[in-house]
């Protein structure tokens, strides 16, 4: 496909989501410029009293300071930790935030899982900028037992947990089982980092609010732009004199931007708006996944699988054994034809991602505010013509 054939497509995609009136969630890079800043605008509120996220009447920031040091409390406060600090993008925190914690334990190999982000989407980011070396605990789609951490057979200075692991499933384990992998790290004198590029959703899954998942590690990375839908930006959150070298490295790395308050912004209208939602999202996660499952048996697809099921957050992952092209079609030719966004992009899936079988395509399901007007017989009968459009 040349690049001007992918604009089309692109501009198809997004005009048939724009365009439907029942999606699972709406995300704010459908929109448009105008309505984006309408958006921020209308999360800032009109005056500095109450619905306002930071006194609009304040300065801007310029170099940090203002709403982006307003920010920066804002999380250390919702994760129980001494101090944070703000990042243009998660890979850059977890990268110095990483290289931090091998200067401080002198050991600069880092244990993550293959399907890690630095891993599998930062092409090799953590050995080529950063000078780090990885090794990998386990192969399984899932977090490594403690028994896997402590028998590895060299030693690691930091042990890194996604949480959820994304490209298996949006996967978590047991709160028995994490603390069991947490302990097994001290064992062996390793620090603990979190990726959490996800972790606001986790409370659920694990019965613990988000102070007590934090403390059990070292440091901890947050996002803004995934589930609570801001415009980019992360936080690197831990102890004081970690956070007081993170911001060195962080303007090495490039990350020491001139003004950010629009991203900060967003993500403090994110932490007001979305992040209460977010129970509610995971629990209605589960009931669509379990009538996709019903529908998909009803309409006599052969081969299916939801993952996991139930979901362990408000996102899951949907499987089929048809090519990501025709799935991606009768995606688009749903949302066209009905006004209903069922699924959007199709792809190969991630390889070795929870034993994917070749000739199955993958797609992740998100369930946000628009998605708790749906119904399991909603759910069920969008499934029913979604399966259709496939004969």
């Amino acid at each position: 496909m040349t690049a001007m054939d992918e604009q089309e497509q692109r501009r198809r995609r997004l005009a048939a989501w724009r365009g439907s009136h029942r999606v699972l969630a709406r995300r704010s890079t459908d929109g448009t410029v105008a309505e984006g800043i309408a958006a921020l605008t209308a999360g800032i509120g009109a005056g500095s009293g109450a619905g306002s996220v930071h006194d609009p009447d304040d300065a801007v920031d310029v170099y940090g300071g203002g709403v982006v040091a307003d920010l920066e409390r804002r999380v250390a406060g919702l994760l129980g930790t001494e101090a944070a600090a703000f990042f243009p993008t998660g890979t850059m925190a977890q990268q110095v935030a990483l290289r931090c914690w091998a200067g401080r334990t002198g050991n600069a190999t880092v244990a993550l899982h293959p399907l890690a982000h630095p891993e599998l989407h930062e092409e090799g980011s953590l050995g080529a900028v950063s000078g780090l070396r990885t090794v990998h605990l386990t192969s399984a789609a899932r977090m490594p037992s403690a028994e896997e951490v402590r028998d590895h057979p060299e030693p690691f200075g930091t042990l890194m947990l996604e949480l959820p692991l994304r490209d298996a499933g949006f996967v978590l384990p047991a709160w028995d089982e994490l603390e069991a992998v947490v302990a097994a790290a001290r064992e062996r004198d390793a620090v603990v980092h979190l990726d959490g590029a996800r972790l606001w959703e986790c409370g659920p899954h694990f019965g613990r609010g988000l102070q007590e998942i934090a403390a059990l590690a070292d440091s901890v990375y947050v996002s803004f732009y995934k589930s609570l839908d801001g415009l980019s930006g992360a936080v690197l959150a831990g102890p004081d004199a970690l956070v007081e070298e993170a911001r060195v490295w962080r303007h090495r790395y490039g990350g020491q931007l001139f003004q950010q308050y629009p991203a900060a912004l967003s993500a403090l209208i994110g932490l007001d708006r979305e992040l209460p939602r977010l129970p509610s999202y995971v629990a209605h996660a589960k009931v669509v996944a379990g009538a996709m499952a019903e529908g998909f048996a009803a309409a006599g697809v052969p081969w299916f699988r939801v993952h996991p099921e139930p979901p362990h957050t408000h996102q899951f992952q949907v499987w089929l054994p048809y090519g990501a092209e025709v799935l991606d079609e009768a995606s688009l030719r749903q949302a066209e034809e009905t006004g209903v966004t069922l699924f959007r992009r199709w792809g190969a899936g991630a390889a070795g991602a929870a034993g994917l079988p070749p000739g199955v395509s993958v797609t992740e399901v998100t369930v946000a505010g628009a998605g708790l007007e749906w119904s399991a017989g909603d759910v069920r009968e969008a499934v029913g013509v979604f399966v259709g459009l496939l004969e």
